[in-house]
């Protein structure tokens, strides 16, 4: 079987912006969140054999979930610029690594993520692994062959979820997890779900029913029917922007197109020096031949 990882960069760096002290290079430019960026990919292509990988990105353009619903995200504050400027030279450190980017206005990283799941789902003895800083894309976990790795506390340790875990966590399959979040909403992203409903009672609903829709056509005898149909414009507003959209433009034809053929490790080293990361460089000289 071979494997294919795919990479929300903008997940982790935000992870790592804010888990590692600030940490600045030669000319007194951040470079912390790239340190625990690059810090993640040697030990994860050090520990894992990837045939295939892809990292995406977000955009600052406002996205089709802002279009729908301008309070998504609202509560966020800008990025500063410290993080912005890493952001951007994340592209130049993955080219360093030998990976493919990909990005496009009006989409989030998660989506390009979930097109090319769904470009690549159905390619014989595959596995996918998608490697992120939070749990938007567990609704993309499938039957073992997809899964998500994603960091723990810090930036050292990472937990694996399929669909036994989404189980044992949310009561409700992965792709049932859009339908819950209609009802419990998401208050990362600002959405606002059906107030006063949360997981105890959102998950047996979905268990029952199936779906937001099985449960307006068929769940009228629930004594939170009426607390939930008063919202239903909401709750499936909600569940709508909690969906990963699998369509996103992306310009890959082939899986052949993210064989991953390794970096060069002179010039990766080369660049980390540039970056004042002596201690990586060291890794990639003692770890990789």
């Amino acid at each position: 079987m071979k494997n294919l990882l795919l990479i929300d960069t903008n997940g982790l760096i935000h992870r790592c912006f804010h888990a590692l002290p600030p940490l600045t290079g030669p000319g007194g430019k951040p470079v912390g969140a790239l340190y625990g960026l690059s810090s993640i990919l040697i030990r994860i292509l050090r520990e894992e054999k990837y045939d295939f990988i892809a990292a995406c990105f977000d955009r600052p353009e406002p996205t089709f979930r802002k279009e729908i619903f301008d309070d998504y995200k609202i509560h966020r504050p800008k990025a500063p610029d410290e993080l912005v400027s890493q952001i951007i030279e994340a592209r130049n450190l993955l080219g360093q690594f030998q990976i493919k980017v990909f990005e496009a206005p009006g989409f989030e990283a998660d989506d390009l993520i979930g097109g090319l799941v769904e470009k690549f789902k159905n390619v014989p003895d595959l596995k996918i692994v998608i490697l992120t800083g939070d749990l938007d894309t567990l609704q993309l976990i499938d039957n073992g062959q997809i899964v998500v790795e994603i960091l723990k506390k810090g930036i050292s340790e990472t937990i694996i979820y399929d669909e036994k875990a989404i189980m044992e966590r949310y009561g409700v399959l992965p792709n049932q997890l859009s339908d819950y979040k209609g009802l419990v909403g998401d208050v990362s992203d600002n959405i606002p779900g059906v107030p006063g409903v949360g997981p105890k009672t959102a998950a047996p609903l979905i268990q029952r029913y199936g779906s937001l829709e099985k449960f307006f056509e068929n769940g009228k005898n629930e004594k939170v029917y009426k607390k939930i149909s008063e919202l239903k414009e909401q709750a499936l507003l909600s569940r709508n922007l909690s969906i990963i959209r699998r369509d996103a433009p992306l310009d890959v034809k082939e899986i052949g197109d993210l064989e991953y053929r390794r970096f060069k490790k002179e010039n990766l080293m080369e660049y980390f020096r540039g970056l004042g990361f002596k201690s990586l460089a060291d890794r990639i000289e003692k770890n990789f031949n």
